[in-house]
C-alpha cells in the first residue's frame, strides 16, 4: 500500500474462548496477512483475551481488549467508540457482521448462510440476531467476502442486490497438514490403539454436522465385520449434542471413541494416520477439515450438498448424507479397495494445493486497499 501504512482493525469474536471453524480462518488469515511485505498495521480487537487472541503476537498483530461481558454487545456498542477515535482506516469482520454504527469503511467475510439454509439447526436466539444484525451489515459494508462459490449463490439469492460487492476468496490449509511417512503412519495408529488403521470424524458435534447418521452407518458395517476399523471423532461436543453424545457411549464398546477438543498437533497426527476420513455434514460454508485431510493424503468421504463438492472435486467420494445407507456403502468402499485409496490420496494432496493462506492473504489485502483507495 502507497502512503503512510494503513491501520486495519479486525474483529476477534470468532477466537473468543476458543477458536472453532471461524476462529481458525480468522487466526491463519489474520497470520498470512500480517506476514505479506510492506503489510498495513493489523489492529485486533475483542471483548476479552483467550489463548488464541494471545497467540496473535507472535504474528505481529497488535491486540486491544475493550471488556464486555458480550461480544455482540461489545461490537455494537464498545468497538464503535474505540474506532472512533480516528487512528483506525477499516474495519474487517470475519464473522458475519458490523457495527450498525461503524464511524470507517467495513469489510466483513459472510462464512456460510446455515441460518437460513439450515436455520433449525441453530438456536432461535443465534437465528434472530444473526439474520437481524446480517441484512444491515451487508448494506454498510464496502465489500463482503464469501469463502465458496455455494456461499456467494446462497447470499445472493436472499440479497441480491450484495452481487456487485461480493467477491469469492477460498481459505487455505495451513502448511503442517502433509501426508506422513509410512513409519510415522504407523507410530501414530500404534498409538491410537488401531494399529490397522482407523476412520475419522473432525468437527464440533451438532446436528448440522450430521454425525448420528455417520455413527449409525458405521455401526452397520462394524457389527458386520467386527474387522471394520473403529471410529475416532475429534472435537467438541456443541449446541443439541446430547443425543448423539448418548449414541457415541452406547456404540464405545463396537469401537467408537469420542476425543473431545484436540490440540493442533494431535489434530495433525490424526489426520495423518487415518485410513479414511468421514465428512458427511449437510451443510458447509467451505469445509476446512475436508481440505485438511486432503492435504494430509487422506482418503475422505464428504457430502455432496452446499460447498463440499466444491472443495472436494474428483478427489473425494461424495455421497447424499441424508441416506445412512448411501454413506455405509461409501464407508465400505472406501476401506475395501485399497488401491482406490491410494488414488484418492493423491489426488487431494494435489487438490488441496489450491487453497493457500497466502494466496487468500493477498486477494483478501487487494480487497482493503480497493475500498481505501490506495
Amino acid at each position: 500500500m502507497r502512503g503512510a501504512p494503513a491501520t486495519i482493525a479486525v474483529d476477534l469474536r470468532a477466537l473468543v474462548p476458543e477458536a472453532t471453524g471461524i476462529g481458525v480462518y480468522t487466526r491463519e488469515l489474520l497470520a498470512a496477512l500480517a506476514a505479506r511485505p510492506g503489510a498495513p498495521r493489523y489492529l485486533g480487537m475483542a471483548h476479552r483475551t483467550s489463548p488464541g487472541v494471545g497467540a496473535l503476537a507472535d504474528d505481529g498483530v497488535d491486540v486491544e481488549i475493550q471488556r464486555a461481558p458480550l461480544g455482540s454487545l461489545w461490537q455494537q456498542l464498545h468497538l464503535p467508540r474505540r474506532l472512533a477515535r480516528g487512528d483506525v482506516d477499516l474495519l474487517f469482520s470475519p464473522i458475519f457482521t458490523l457495527p450498525l454504527a461503524c464511524p470507517v469503511p467495513g469489510v466483513v467475510t459472510v462464512p456460510d448462510l446455515t441460518v437460513y439454509e439450515v436455520g433449525a439447526h441453530h438456536t432461535l436466539k443465534v437465528r434472530l440476531s444473526i439474520r437481524f444484525f446480517l441484512r444491515r451489515s451487508l448494506r454498510r459494508a464496502r465489500r463482503v467476502i464469501v469463502i465458496s462459490e455455494s456461499t456467494r449463490s446462497d447470499l445472493l439469492d436472499r440479497y441480491p442486490w450484495c452481487a456487485g460487492k461480493t467477491e469469492v476468496i477460498y481459505p487455505g490449509v495451513a502448511s503442517r497438514f502433509r501426508p506422513a511417512g509410512v513409519d510415522a503412519v504407523a507410530a501414530i495408529r500404534a498409538a491410537e490403539g488401531a494399529p490397522g488403521g482407523y476412520l475419522l470424524y473432525v468437527g464440533t458435534m451438532e446436528p448440522r454436522k450430521n454425525v448420528d447418521r455417520l455413527l449409525a452407518a458405521w455401526a452397520r458395517l462394524r457389527r458386520a465385520d467386527p474387522a471394520f476399523p473403529p471410529l475416532l471423532i475429534a472435537g467438541a461436543a456443541g449446541w443439541h449434542s446430547d443425543h448423539t453424545r448418548t449414541e457415541i457411549g452406547r456404540l464405545a464398546p463396537l469401537g467408537v471413541r469420542h476425543l473431545g477438543r484436540v490440540d493442533d498437533a494431535r489434530l495433525l497426527r490424526l489426520y495423518q494416520g487415518a485410513l479414511a476420513f468421514a465428512y458427511p455434514s449437510l451443510y458447509e460454508g467451505f469445509g476446512l477439515p475436508v481440505a485438511e485431510a486432503l492435504a494430509c493424503g487422506v482418503p475422505t468421504l464428504t457430502s455432496n450438498r452446499s460447498s463440499l463438492p466444491e472443495v472436494a472435486g474428483d478427489a473425494a467420494l461424495t455421497v447424499d448424507p441424508g441416506n445412512e445407507e448411501e454413506i455405509a456403502e461409501g464407508l465400505k468402499r472406501l476401506v475395501g479397495d485399497e488401491g482406490w485409496r491410494r488414488e484418492l490420496a493423491a489426488k487431494g494432496v494435489e487438490r488441496a494445493k489450491g487453497f493457500s493462506w497466502e494466496k487468500a492473504a493477498g486477494e483478501t489485502e487487494a480487497v482493503f486497499r480497493e475500498v481505501l483507495g490506495r
